[in-house]
């Protein structure tokens, strides 16, 4: 398992976020943007992850594939890429001491979360959220 806890300086990585942001994952580059998927999760009754992630950061960069994949095998869900050196204030108020961190929200509350590029805990997180996301819309 991976995890980033500090930008190397030096590193030019404009744009780069869009490589991360494949599949069905939207990124996220304003509190407005956020505020938005989350009322339109709200009412659609999906759950959120949110991949709080870095451009810099290698785990993130190693899992970003295997997260899109994730996104377009599991369409009940809703996934989000957020760039915490985009969106400083914001991941600060979400208390991100580590890249990736995948916050798992319903209704706007946090269910559960994971710190780090750990896939098969990750796929195993994603799969019990979208059979709960199945039970409630039954």
């Amino acid at each position: 398992m991976g995890i980033c806890v500090s930008k190397q300086h030096g590193d030019d990585d404009s744009d780069q976020n869009v490589e991360f942001a494949r599949g069905n994952v939207s990124l996220v580059t304003t509190k407005e943007i956020w505020d938005q998927k989350l009322s339109e999760a709200s009412r659609d009754g999906k759950i959120i992850i949110a991949n709080f992630s870095a451009t810099w950061c290698g785990p993130c960069r190693m899992i970003a594939p295997f997260y899109s994949e994730l996104s377009e095998k599991y369409p009940s869900l809703m996934f989000l890429l957020i760039d915490v050196d985009e969106l400083v204030e914001f991941s600060t108020s979400w208390d991100i001491k580590a890249t990736p961190t995948f916050f798992f929200l319903k209704d706007g509350q946090q269910i559960d979360k994971l710190v780090g590029a750990n896939k098969p805990e990750l796929q195993r997180k994603i799969v019990a959220a979208a059979d709960s996301a199945a039970q409630l819309q039954r």
